[in-house]
């Protein structure tokens, strides 16, 4: 096996959700025999911990704290793109210089100019989709002009090939309301408009989770499922030692969660968490802990920042019973005994962990890709239930209970229960050796130590 041949810089959008995944393919790339490397940006480098993967930093234009210090998101993401171009580019000769040439870039959907830079340097690229192929093929009927945006106006519901139909609420909040994130949605976008241009354009997801929508596009479009990108230990354990994705931006608290977890009956804890990029009102977060409270179980809520928005002696209230923490690992948590819910926001990466881990949730979305994930929760796989807003978009105090409820008792319970069970087994088949994504990366491996590119 000639390495020299098959050296893969992976490159992600430096958020936490976006990093795990592209980090976790990196990995599954590197127990394969090619040489991976991690590029991302110097604020985020230094987070990252995968021994058998490198890790190289490349230049947003931002170097101390990226989005932060742009005047504005379209700012950011040209800039990126400038220098992000010829920084990476760079790093390619680096390489090339040291003996180990690059011959493939796998990149970040939303950074659609690393295509470019690969055309240029005649290596391959391939692009790698974060979010759920039933939502990238709504972008791909768009930019075929077989969809046409805003959605919301058109119909009461959205009737595509292998998807679910499809209520106002249901849709993707880039397409229902496409000018409340203008400069993202360029960028995918963009992105979809050159999605043939690519040598591989991968997802993470598996063939088995969005079965019809597979079989309705097999032949239209070069999507193919990689996933689920989840840590191998909670799965098919192909990887030694493989626990956590290896990136943290920030510190866990872990320690303290596991030792109160471990003092809990089975599948008793109600675990709250609304992920990395979550930004949830003061009004909410009362209800959620009131509703948290009326539910009568134990639970452990990750809430950055949480003496700033939790009520007024609400955690007094609680004592023993309700746990809140900063951040956590949130693998090792939902593998862990004691859990018995998931109560999420429903970003792709945490839908897969649910999904992964066989966990039955509760989905309270706030924007994104969420609500039609949330959508396939409930609807497709059965392994939850999404919490209704009331009419300023507040999931109430009772809302949250009665989901709570219907998710851990009763008849509903145990049906949501054996549905998580048929997931998670599904989730390990499709990795494991001779798993449907086990063999679509197999195939790019190949591929790649024949080495005819670069």
């Amino acid at each position: 096996m000639d390495n020299q041949k098959s050296h893969v810089i992976v490159l992600t959008y430096p958020a936490q959700g976006h990093i795990n995944p592209l980090l976790q393919f990196a990995k599954r790339l590197a127990s394969k025999g090619l040489k991976a490397t991690l590029a991302t940006t110097y604020y985020t480098v230094n987070s990252i911990d995968a021994p058998t993967v490198g890790v190289e930093p490349i230049s947003d234009g931002f170097d101390e704290g990226g989005f932060k210090q742009a005047s504005s998101l379209d700012v950011y993401l040209e800039s990126f793109k400038t220098v992000g171009s010829r920084t990476l580019t760079e790093l390619v000769f680096k390489f090339k210089a040291s003996g180990s040439p690059v011959n493939c870039i796998v990149y970040d959907s939303m950074l659609p100019w690393a295509l470019d830079v690969a055309r240029d340097l005649g290596i391959y690229a391939a692009a790698f989709m974060t979010t759920s192929a039933s939502v990238c093929s709504m972008y791909w009927r768009i930019d075929l002009g077989l969809l046409s945006l805003p959605l919301k106006q058109q119909t009461a519901t959205v009737s595509l090939p292998g998807l679910p139909p499809l209520g106002c609420c249901d849709l993707p909040s880039f397409l229902a309301e496409p000018t409340s994130q203008t400069a993202y949605l360029e960028a995918i976008m963009e992105k979809f408009h050159s999605l043939n241009e690519d040598d591989w354009v991968f997802c993470n997801s598996f063939e088995d989770l969005e079965i019809e929508l597979v079989k309705a596009m097999r032949g239209k479009w070069p999507l193919v499922m990689v996933g689920p990108m989840v840590p191998s230990a909670y799965l098919d354990q192909q990887i030694d030692g493989d626990r956590a994705y290896g990136a943290s931006l920030w510190k866990p608290t872990s320690s303290q969660c596991f030792t109160w977890l471990d003092t809990k009956p089975p599948r008793s804890v109600i675990y709250v968490s609304f992920g990395s990029m979550g930004n949830i009102s003061a009004e909410q977060i009362e209800e959620i802990a009131w509703g948290l409270k009326a539910s009568n179980r134990p639970f452990l809520w990750v809430m950055k920042e949480s003496e700033k928005k939790l009520p007024t002696g609400f955690l007094n209230s609680v004592g023993e019973t309700g746990m809140v923490v900063s951040w956590c690992n949130q693998l090792e948590v939902l593998a862990h005994q004691a859990i018995g819910c998931f109560v999420t926001h429903c970003g792709w990466n945490s839908t897969l962990e649910g999904l992964g881990l066989g966990v039955p949730m509760v989905c309270v979305t706030e924007r994104s890709d969420q609500p039609m994930n949330a959508k396939f929760v409930e609807d497709v796989w059965k392994v939850g239930v999404r919490a209704k807003k009331d009419g300023v978009g507040i999931v109430t105090r009772e809302e949250l209970e009665k989901c709570i409820r219907g998710v851990m008792d009763g008849e509903n319970g145990e049906e949501i229960k054996r549905n998580a069970n048929k997931w998670r087994e599904l989730a390990r088949s499709a990795v494991s050796v001779g798993g449907s994504s086990d063999m679509n990366i197999n195939e790019f491996v190949v591929k790649l130590l024949e080495g005819k590119k670069g």
